[in-house]
């Protein structure tokens, strides 16, 4: 059984910094988000940001491979690139929809969170994607308070994805977060509900719903790290990281 820790009230505040500085990059980011824009730029801006806070960058160097440390501060994922799409010289379209990922860590505790952005006018079925992953994500969060089980989050967001005839990534999960930035327990976006930990007050998690428009099946590319869509359809990546109180969730990276 995994061991999930709870956060005390200054733990939570230091977390509550990280988490604001990864909304700060988002909305920055989403910004600046045009066609003709490098992603290598992007992370540059995303970068100094978050140095500028007193924060660092939470993904640049992580890996369990020393030889293939993540190289960028952003997850920058376009069209059918599910997650951890490596930023640099490629030039983000009109049309496309860019998943952006980013984790903080600051005073010793993490803050990670995602969104993905139109560029431009896009088609009606990546509009509707983006809208039904989003949505998802608040279901999910909906679910995520203190008495409930952690499946209960899992299932309310494979509901309302499926329900679109959208499917969700079986292969990656949300996770608890703190002083590490993969804690216990894996957050997965399927499940049974009233399965999984008892949720307690204190418990923060990173809830991250990865929705592909076809198939939910996955390939991991070439250079160890971009997750693809098997069939090539667009996919869609929405993060919060919450905290679960007796009530509403707390949303740290709204």
């Amino acid at each position: 059984m995994a061991h999930v820790s709870v956060k005390n009230t200054r733990e939570i505040g230091l977390m509550k910094e990280s988490c604001r500085i990864v909304a700060e990059v988002l909305a920055l980011v989403g910004s600046r988000i045009a066609p003709g824009v490098r992603t290598g730029d992007l992370d540059t801006i995303a970068e100094d940001y978050i140095r500028s806070r007193g924060g660092e960058p939470a993904f640049k160097g992580y890996g369990h491979d020393r030889r293939n440390l993540f190289p960028g501060t952003l997850c920058v994922s376009i069209d059918d690139e599910v997650v951890h799409g490596i930023p640099g010289g490629g030039k983000i379209e009109e049309g496309q929809v860019v998943s952006v990922d980013v984790g903080v860590k600051k005073n010793g505790y993490y803050g990670d969170g995602a969104r993905t952005f139109p560029v431009g006018r896009v088609s009606e079925e990546k509009t509707r994607l983006l809208r039904v992953t989003e949505q998802a994500l608040l279901e999910g969060i909906a679910r995520a308070r203190a008495g409930n089980h952690l499946h209960d989050v899992s299932a309310a967001v494979q509901r309302c994805v499926e329900a679109a005839g959208f499917s969700v990534v079986r292969d990656l999960v949300g996770h608890g977060i703190g002083k590490n930035l993969h804690e216990d327990p894996a957050v997965p976006n399927y499940g049974e509900p009233g399965t999984g930990v008892v949720l307690k007050e204190g418990m923060a998690l990173a809830i991250e719903p990865m929705v592909n428009a076809g198939t939910h099946r996955v390939t991991v590319g070439e250079d160890g790290w971009t997750v693809r869509t098997a069939d090539g359809k667009p996919s869609a990546h929405f993060e919060h990281t919450i905290v679960v109180t007796t009530g509403e969730a707390d949303i740290l990276t709204r």
